[in-house]
């Protein structure tokens, strides 16, 4: 063959120090994560119909829905953070939108001016969410991401050991908390698909952290006598080109809905792309970190002490 792949011009080997940069990158966590947290407790989230309340229309069309004319009609309304997406019939579309406080009663208000701009739509449902029930399901949400960290630390603790199961999981609050603060300094929409979301990147990164785990604790058995740093640096250099590969793989995959799926996807899909390099940058600079710090077993008989430690 003439041309080679491009996955060739990878490189088959590298000999990347990661472990000398990691008080460095411990600095920008720290800085990035108190930066989150100025941004929760000065604009916070920016919550979306879900969690805020507001009012849901389900419409059926003539033809297909017209997305694009339908959120700009709103748009003009002055509903301007309306979620509109097409579902089951091409002719039916969902309407969702927070309360207008200056239009009484929003629904009625809406669905007339949509009927006199858009002839021939219908209206099939109307519902309006309560603060009681958005309350609700934000709580439920973090109550569902809190859980799947805690079931992750107790597999990483079973499969490997609890050091490890701490490291993964100090990562993946790092990573949450990341995503999350992206999505607020950028005022973008959180609502349930934003759960979904997040609990997506915590699988993504958790399955980086197995497979650094892994690949540390082979080479822990295999070079028993090198020190754990060296070890580290050893493990990251022969996963680095699979980590390559599987990340560009996923971002190429989310890369044509992030810049063409629309608005109403946007929020679900960027979140996604961004907690793809913090769940690859943290099982590198955060999880091994801790690891490193703690220390590990090597065997039964044989403890590599942490650092500090003194013989």
């Amino acid at each position: 063959m003439q041309f080679w792949p491009l996955i060739r011009l990878l490189p088959r080997e590298t000999h990347f120090k990661f472990v000398s940069l990691a008080p460095y990158a411990a600095i920008v966590s720290a800085i990035l994560v108190l930066g989150c947290f100025v941004s929760f407790a000065t604009q916070g989230l920016n919550l979306g119909v879900d969690f805020k309340g507001g009012t849901a229309l389900e419409v059926m069309t003539p033809g297909p829905a017209p997305l694009p004319a339908l959120r700009g009609d709103l748009a003009r309304m002055g509903v301007n953070d309306a979620q509109i997406q097409q579902f089951g019939d091409p002719r039916s579309a969902m309407i969702r939108f927070e309360r207008v406080a200056d239009v009484e009663p929003a629904q009625a208000v809406t669905a007339a001016r949509l009927s006199r701009d858009f002839q021939g739509i219908k209206f099939t449902s109307e519902d309006a969410v309560g603060a009681t029930i958005s309350g609700e399901l934000f709580k439920g949400g973090l109550e569902a991401l809190v859980a799947a960290i805690a079931l992750m630390l107790a597999y990483i603790w079973f499969r490997f050991q609890l050091q490890f199961g701490m490291g993964a999981v100090i990562a993946l609050a790092h990573d949450i908390v990341l995503t999350m603060g992206m999505l607020s300094v950028f005022h973008i929409e959180f609502s349930l698909p934003s759960i979904a979301a997040l609990l997506t990147v915590i699988g993504y990164s958790m399955n980086e952290k197995v497979i650094s785990f892994d690949r540390l604790r082979e080479n822990l058995r295999k070079y028993k006598k090198m020190p754990l740093r060296d070890v580290i640096n050893l493990s990251e250099n022969e996963r680095l080109s699979r980590t390559m590969i599987t990340g560009a793989t996923a971002l190429l995959a989310l890369s044509g809905m992030l810049f063409l799926g629309g608005p109403t996807i946007f929020p679900v899909i960027i979140a996604m792309v961004f907690g793809i390099f913090v769940g690859t940058y943290s099982s590198i600079y955060v999880a091994l970190p801790v690891i490193l710090i703690w220390g590990v077993n090597r065997n039964d008989a044989e403890v590599v002490k942490p650092i500090g430690a003194r013989p």
